[in-house]
């Protein structure tokens, strides 16, 4: 027994002595990338823009990826939207650099970033210089984004397939019946189809109808700036991606899709060239990271003057949330600090997401609404901004959004869970001593009645008013019309503009520039809500494991983490529920 203690005790010296060092080994990291770097803009230098990581509104410094990246010697930032767009406006005006190199080969981000980005790419390319696109791979998504360069390059063994754009839903009814798992749905809105994944094998008419609307009308916009960077007409596009003319590196270049098959050298060796290098020189590449800790165009200023950009990323839910959660505690939080900051002369709200709680939506909403006449409220859409997002966007002074960006979606529902079967196949059984017949209302383990069905219809009800209610008021908008465009209807930016849910098109750096003006400023610094957790709280902290745990099921699962991603969300909704219809993968 001794020795059985001995060796107990050497083994938690051990794991204590491990995590210790462990620890040590993050703190020095976390100090060493926190120190800023000094970095020099040599002259001819070329901007280098590769887009290979996640591209968050806000940079999200991952603890993780920094020990990653100082394993692999590659301790490149990602870098936040607003920081690309700014880099490329200030590289516009700088005589140091030349040019800007697109790096495609991989991209992540949405149509409705990669629109904001394109969108300072082409007013760049006013000031003459050069964009040149390279890639080794060419899909339709990196293809939108390189065709706005001047001349784009393929690898001679690479490839390249056009072929129009698809919306993919993954439903699940089969395997949750298997599970012996039925879903239970009161719902208001004919196309409010969040719940379809759960309840059906198919798509609805109402869905189908309005998920071919908004593709037909994202593919459309993406067409249409296509064609105007590489002068082919919509129609020879639509022809060719139907019949699929474009299957090659070879096809690309006939077709005009591409400039010319190179290899990474030699386009570095043009690049040179255009640059004014000399042959024998190094090119000079700088990283959008390395040049935007040399600009910070905003970050100049003396003024104590603030705009404050708050950003609402991921599924709204009740309390502090977890990491990429929008929790109504946390935000309402950052909204009032917002306000009540002196300093803070104007506020956007810049929202990515697809809704959630009902109760949470309005949480927010109510801090947006104190906001309303004591400083402007902007709001700034991204890819996504639908139901429970536009709940909380519905009462900014102007609402921004792009073409292709998703939204509306003015719909609500109840999602209960009926696992009896699975209870019986289990063998468990359940005893209850209750004091009505509806004591016992949400039980999992038998269906709703149809007292409890009509309760929650009732709040489902009482929601979908107040929704309306919300935008009606929020957008001055009468009953008649918002009848027409509600029922959980998801439009594109496009629609949206069109029908009055957005005031005009523009990305976060448009939406900040007329928070400026509308608060009369023309000298201010941009200052970011919610503040960031500090690093050890991101590694130690409920978020950091959150992170660990994520990080692995997506090694382990691969392309079946987003089914495990939707039943991990299913299995966190509680309450009524704001969300779009469908979460769709746009290809």
């Amino acid at each position: 027994m001794k020795q059985f203690f001995k060796y107990v005790l050497a083994t938690i010296t051990g794991l204590v002595l491990l995590f210790f060092i462990f620890f040590i080994v993050i703190a020095g990291m976390i100090s060493s990338s926190s120190k800023k770097e000094t970095v020099k803009l040599e002259k001819n230098s070329v901007l280098h823009v590769k887009l290979n990581y996640q591209i968050n509104d806000r940079p999200q410094d991952d603890p993780f990826d920094i020990f990653t990246a100082t394993l692999t010697g590659d301790m490149v930032r990602p870098v936040g939207l607003y920081d690309i767009v700014t880099s490329i406006e200030e590289a516009k005006s700088d005589e140091n650099i030349k040019g800007i190199f697109l790096d495609v080969s991989m991209l992540g981000a949405g149509y409705g970033k990669l629109s904001e980005i394109r969108t300072a790419l082409e007013d760049f390319k006013t000031s003459g210089k050069f964009i040149y696109a390279y890639s080794e791979v060419l899909y339709n998504q990196s293809y939108y984004f390189a065709s706005v360069a001047d001349s784009i390059f393929l690898n001679p063994s690479g490839t390249m397939l056009f072929n129009g754009m698809a919306a993919d839903v993954t439903f699940m009814k089969e395997t949750l019946s298997k599970m012996g798992i039925e879903m239970q749905v009161v719902k208001r809105g004919k196309f409010k189809g969040a719940v379809e994944p759960f309840i059906l094998d198919k798509l609805s008419p109402e869905n189908r109808k309005q998920i071919s609307e908004y593709v037909e009308s994202i593919y459309g916009d993406i067409l249409s700036k296509i064609s105007k960077s590489r002068n082919i007409s919509v129609d020879d596009l639509r022809m060719m991606a139907n019949e699929v003319k474009v299957k090659t590196s070879d096809d690309a270049v006939t077709n005009n899709f591409v400039d010319q098959l190179a290899y990474r050298d030699q386009v570095m060796a043009m690049m040179k060239s255009a640059a004014g290098t000399e042959s024998d020189d190094e090119l000079e590449l700088i990283t959008l990271s390395k040049y935007n800790s040399i600009v910070h165009p905003f970050g100049k200023s003396k003024s104590g003057d603030k705009i404050a950009v708050i950003y609402a990323d991921g599924s709204i839910v009740s309390g502090k949330g977890q990491a990429n959660e929008i929790g109504s505690d946390k935000f309402a939080k950052a909204l009032r600090k917002a306000r009540e900051d002196e300093d803070v002369k104007a506020v956007v709200l810049r929202i990515n997401s697809g809704g959630g709680s009902a109760l949470a939506s309005d949480v927010i909403w109510r801090e947006t609404k104190l906001m309303k006449g004591v400083k402007p409220l902007i709001v700034s859409m991204g890819d996504v901004a639908a139901s429970g997002g536009y709940y909380i966007a519905c009462l900014g002074d102007s609402v921004l959004s792009m073409p292709n960006t998703i939204t509306g979606s003015i719909g609500v529902f109840g999602l209960y869970p009926n696992a009896e079967e699975l209870y019986g196949k289990m063998g468990l059984h359940t005893e209850v001593v209750k004091t009505s017949d509806v004591a016992d209302f949400g039980r999992i383990d038998r269906a709703l009645n149809e007292k409890e069905i009509s309760i929650l219809d009732a709040m489902i009800g009482q929601i979908y008013e107040q929704f309306l209610n919300r935008v009606g008021t929020g957008r001055s908008l009468d009953r008649a019309h918002l009848d027409t465009i509600a029922e959980g209807r998801v439009w594109t930016g496009t629609y949206a503009k069109n029908i009055g849910l957005v005031d005009e098109f523009g990305g976060l750096k448009e939406a900040i520039e007329i928070a400026a003006f509308k608060a009369g400023m023309e000298d201010y610094k941009v200052t970011s809500f919610p503040k960031a957790d500090n690093p050890f709280e991101a590694i130690f902290g409920e978020m950091g494991m959150t992170s660990i745990k994520n990080k692995w099921m997506k090694e382990e699962l691969g392309t079946y983490y987003p089914i495990y991603n939707k039943l991990q969300r299913l299995k966190n909704l509680s309450g009524i529920q704001m969300i779009m219809p469908i979460e769709v993968e746009v290809n």
